[in-house]
């Protein structure tokens, strides 16, 4: 088959060893011709997907897929696979557990002592005192509440359509997934119906002195009201890792905020050492003329 990768953000040279090495009879190449059987896309060149009506199937090399789908380039009649890489799954994870117990830990707060060479022990409390509230039970957050339950962390879950997941108090209803959660992590996709979900009302129903973690998106926090439910006190501390400008600039109120630990959208990157198997697995549901899984569903949004 011929496979066209193409991305003005994941460099090819750490991909493609790795692609041939499990896909030796395929041909790869990094110029759109408009004969690609298969294309592997993040960010692509301007120009790449208008020369995709021809092909089998897209495959993003990212789990996020909202900007293909916004692009009035992408020919629908395409599939489009989102990538469910497993390391990518167990670094979101790892992201999920520190900023959790950084908070359950009371380390933020620690941080801020030091800075003033101030010497001060706050209460202790066991992780069975505290419930984390993901948002979004997919593949992530899975992941993320099996791990958080082996803490010994109680976890409830939001999601849009039900989920029966051992020990989660899963429910479609967000506020009372809210209510119960000391920490609320954003896993969600980000759709029309998210689009600044984590507003003053919602963020408001989190318990006092809670946290919030959006490894998700940008837009799903309405920054403005996060920072005045901040200062208000009723949230003790924000985890943000993404933002509706990236980078975000660096005359944004919340770099400067005492209540906001930011990181540069590094929550969880694409591993391409695990990554390459899922492809590989997709591309031969092609050959053998299935559709692979984790097709994205146009009317849904993800």
């Amino acid at each position: 088959m011929n496979i066209l990768f193409a991305s003005t953000i994941e460099p090819a040279e750490r991909w493609l060893p790795l692609l041939k090495a499990v896909l030796p009879e395929d041909r790869f190449y990094t110029e759109a011709d408009g004969k690609a059987d298969i294309a592997l896309v993040a960010s692509p060149p301007p120009g790449t997907l208008e020369q995709l009506e021809g092909a089998r199937l897209i495959q993003s090399l990212w789990m996020g897929v909202e900007k293909l789908i916004e692009d009035p380039a992408l020919p629908r009649n395409v599939p489009l696979a989102r990538l469910a890489d497993p390391g990518m799954v167990a670094a979101m994870s790892e992201t999920v557990l520190a900023h959790t117990l950084d908070w359950h830990r009371r380390l933020y707060r620690y941080r801020a002592q030091q800075r003033e060479a101030r010497w001060h022990r706050f209460r202790q409390y066991m992780a069975s005192d505290h419930t984390v509230g993901l948002l979004g039970l997919g593949e992530l957050g899975t992941d993320a509440a099996r791990k958080l339950r082996f803490l010994g962390f109680n976890v409830c879950g939001w999601s849009r359509r039900p989920k029966d997941l051992e020990g989660v108090d899963a429910s479609t209803d967000l506020s009372y997934v809210l209510a119960k959660s000391d920490v609320v992590v954003c896993l969600l996709p980000l759709t029309p119906q998210t689009e600044g979900i984590l507003n003053s009302e919602n963020l408001l129903k989190i318990r006092k002195g809670g946290a919030l973690i959006n490894v998700a998106r940008g837009g799903h926090v309405v920054r403005d009201e996060l920072i005045a439910v901040l200062d208000s006190g009723h949230l003790a501390h924000a985890y943000l890792d993404v933002f509706e400008t990236e980078p975000l600039p660096a005359d944004d109120p919340l770099w400067r905020h005492p209540g906001v630990t930011i990181t540069p959208h590094a929550a969880a990157l694409t591993e391409p050492r695990t990554a390459v198997h899922k492809i590989a697995a997709n591309i031969e549901c092609i050959r053998r003329g299935t559709l692979p899984p984790n097709l994205v569903d146009f009317s849904a949004g993800y």
